[in-house]
């Protein structure tokens, strides 16, 4: 069994989402074949390159772990077209709520915490920008994630942009 983990931009560019898709399900056939075969994938579902991850997941076949960051996430958080896809994502999957009720600062740590524990290594839909200060962004976690000496596979396709 393979499990990976994702952090990733959220405002990624129109013209960057299937250049994402396509280098995530590539890196996915690489890791597809894991112990037993079975691919497990986790994400926090945020909009862009976490739900891009997700439904490359699902679309592998591989099995799906949503770590939910807070219990006032899917109402305060999740908007729009992304509304539709989240919840169909949640309904394929494990669904892990964190125990909190505001998705701030504290939450997102704490949820990125739980991504760590759970993968092998941690897929980063990242420009490699460095950290904003703000922490639980992908650039913090990808600090976090080499701290505990998990392994980073960082996905930023020739091309790809920030919106």
């Amino acid at each position: 069994m393979t499990t990976l983990a994702v952090t990733g931009h959220m405002n990624l560019s129109e013209g960057t989402v299937p250049l994402v898709r396509e280098a995530v399900r590539n890196l996915l056939r690489g890791h597809g074949h894991g112990h037993e075969g079975e691919l497990v994938g986790v994400s926090c579902l945020a909009r862009g390159a976490d739900t891009l991850f997700a439904e490359a997941v699902v679309e592998a076949g591989g099995r799906l772990v949503v770590v939910v960051p807070a219990r006032d996430y899917r109402v305060v958080h999740v908007t729009g077209d992304h509304a539709v896809v989240f919840d169909r994502l949640v309904a394929a999957a494990e669904v892990v709520a964190m125990p909190y009720d505001v998705a701030d600062e504290q939450a997102y740590e704490a949820a990125n915490a739980e991504l760590f524990k759970r993968a092998e290594r941690l897929v980063a839909v990242w420009d490699g920008t460095s950290p904003d200060g703000k922490r639980g962004g992908t650039a913090h976690a990808v600090e976090q994630a080499r701290a505990l000496g998990l392994p980073v596979d960082v996905v930023w396709p020739e091309g790809a942009e920030r919106a």
